[in-house]
């Protein structure tokens, strides 16, 4: 049995992290769905700036769409949409098979927004409007001011991709706002059934504290804080106010494990992927680590409910200077500010692109 099957059998859902109009035109992607068990993808803009850049696979679309009169962020939004709703065709079986649970693509709302709970709500339907796919989720960050813009959207029956999210404080306050989203669709009369799923960043955290910490705390503390969250995400779904809105119908928020490729090239580039097996979870991985953990990876069993030695080992980097709440709070700070500087270049990407193309 092949690594990735055996995570797949376990109940983790593998995603790609990437998409581009290469992957889908040669065939890579649907090799991915029947070789590696990959059952959905995520994007983002790094990832179409990348493309968009290196090829010429997007300038017909862009030549087209400027002609029409599109321009910048709509002429973008609908040119990534078409890569995505081909995606979500490919993942359309197993999102039948699994009623829902699994075969998902993402599109994420402007960065931009992210101070602006009402534009971020107006932009999530207007995307999953737009899409015209089931299986599309709209990315919204988790930040502070996400929080209430993931919770109306979600009332307003927009799946959500909760992202930018770092630990288990941040996790618990997302989930909070989709279970109090879901209550108020229920109150309301409305269908219980909205999914979602709570990206949370392992491998930012080890590159954080790299120079920071001793040799034999190196490369542990993203595990550690995945654990200490996949813990509270287990206590949370076993407690009564969960078990209530399940039994109403409601569908649990999935955890997804985001950045699990390695930043460290003296890491084994499955160690993130090794060591968050997890039932009933996804680990969204890029093609290098994807291709290097079927080639040679070995699962090592799967995460514990209880968080394993999390707090023991999170307690030795507290021993060593690192404050992981301040750190959380830095992290998602400087993630967010690293997707408006992705969005910004995409943007200038885009309008360089569609005066070039003018031109020829």
């Amino acid at each position: 049995m092949s690594t990735t099957k055996a995570l797949h059998d376990l109940g983790q859902s593998l995603w790609l992290d990437n998409i581009t109009r290469e992957i889908l035109d040669d065939g890579t992607l649907r090799r991915y769905i029947d070789q590696y068990s990959v059952t959905g993808l995520t994007s983002n803009p790094t990832i179409f700036d990348e493309a968009i850049g290196k090829t010429a696979a997007y300038d017909k679309g862009i030549r087209q769409k400027a002609e029409a009169g599109a321009s910048g962020e709509d002429l973008f939004v609908e040119l990534a949409l078409e890569d995505l709703r081909r995606a979500a065709d490919l993942f359309k079986p197993e999102f039948d098979r699994t009623k829902g649970i699994d075969g998902w693509v993402s599109m994420e709302v402007s960065p931009l927004l992210a101070n602006d709970t009402q534009g971020t709500v107006d932009a999530a339907l207007r995307i999953h409007k737009q899409a015209n796919r089931p299986n599309l989720y709209v990315k919204i960050p988790g930040t502070p001011a996400g929080v209430p813009a993931i919770e109306a959207a979600i009332f307003a029956g927009v799946p959500v991709n909760v992202t930018l999210l770092f630990s288990r404080e941040q996790y618990l306050k997302v989930a909070d706002a989709y279970m109090r989203a879901i209550e108020r669709r229920i109150t309301a009369g409305l269908d219980p059934k909205i999914n979602s799923v709570a990206s949370v960043f392992v491998s930012r955290w080890d590159r954080a504290v790299a120079d920071k910490v001793p040799p034999e705390l190196s490369n542990r503390l993203g595990v550690a804080i995945m654990q200490r969250t996949y813990r509270a995400h287990c206590e949370l779904i076993g407690g009564a106010r969960w078990k209530d809105l399940e039994a109403k119908g409601a569908r649990k928020q999935r955890m997804l494990w985001a950045s699990t490729g390695t930043k460290d090239p003296k890491a084994p580039p499955g160690l993130y992927v090794e060591a968050l097996a997890a039932p009933d979870t996804i680990d969204t991985m890029p093609e290098k680590t994807l291709l290097a953990f079927a080639a040679g990876g070995n699962p090592k069993g799967v995460m514990s409910k209880d968080g394993g030695d999390a707090e023991e080992v999170l307690a030795r980097f507290a021993r060593a200077g690192i404050d992981v709440g301040a750190l959380a709070t830095q992290l998602q700070v400087e993630g967010a500010a690293s997707f408006v500087k992705s969005w910004t270049e995409l943007m200038q990407r885009i309008r360089d692109k569609s005066a070039a193309l003018a031109t020829t």
